[in-house]
């Protein structure tokens, strides 16, 4: 399932992180650094990296 990080920003967190590898997609962390992102300005190819890079971590 592709989903695409700059729809991210409106899907509700899960109520607890399961810290498994990778993270969820719906996982608070992900999210959060999202949104972040997002409000700093980060678009399409950006926002994408970033949303890959917390998955990651």
């Amino acid at each position: 399932m592709r989903v695409d990080p700059s729809k991210l920003a409106g899907v509700k967190p899960k109520k607890k992180c399961c810290r498994s590898k990778p993270r969820c997609k719906r996982c608070p962390l992900v999210l959060s650094k999202v949104r972040k992102a997002e409000l700093l300005g980060l678009r399409g190819k950006e926002l994408e990296k970033v949303f890959k890079r917390a998955r990651k971590s």
